[in-house]
């Protein structure tokens, strides 16, 4: 399951105007023990979604992401605007850059050796900017896969 993220990825998008919302489900193959440090530190978030030049995981924490759009991109900072241990990790970012949710559950039915991370991008911008970030996160989910 895990090798194939990004094709068992659920996924939806909502947009109000300039106000894109989207959502994913992503059944992992690995319990939220290991899944978890893959989107809460810096080496595994670098690992799948962007380079990580500072993260204070904690609420109220800076954190500063380079290269979330584009590889070698402008850097977005911001703040941990939500953290309860080994289950959410959210990241509030100026910009256009948005809010990432990284939310993390037992695999289904209750199994404890696999994890559903639901994963939310909400930001700002024009709809040709929601169709590029809802086409990027696919491979960023492969890249999660193989990262764990």
């Amino acid at each position: 399951m895990d090798r194939n993220a990004a094709a068992d990825a659920a996924g939806s998008a909502a947009t109000g105007s300039d106000r894109h919302v989207l959502r994913f489900t992503v059944p992992l193959g690995h319990p939220e023990e290991a899944v978890w440090p893959a989107v809460a530190s810096a080496a595994g978030l670098g690992s799948w979604l962007a380079a990580v030049e500072v993260l204070e995981p904690r609420l109220g924490g800076a954190v500063v992401l380079r290269g979330l759009d584009e590889p070698g991109g402008p850097a977005a900072a911001g703040t941990v605007t939500a953290w309860d241990v080994e289950r959410v990790a959210e990241y509030t970012l100026d910009g256009d850059a948005g809010r990432l949710r990284f939310h993390l559950e037992p695999g289904e039915h209750g199994d404890r050796g696999a994890t559903v991370l639901r994963v939310t991008h909400t930001f700002e911008g024009p709809v040709p900017l929601r169709r590029a970030r809802a086409a990027a996160w696919p491979a960023r989910f492969h890249h999660l896969a193989a990262a764990l």
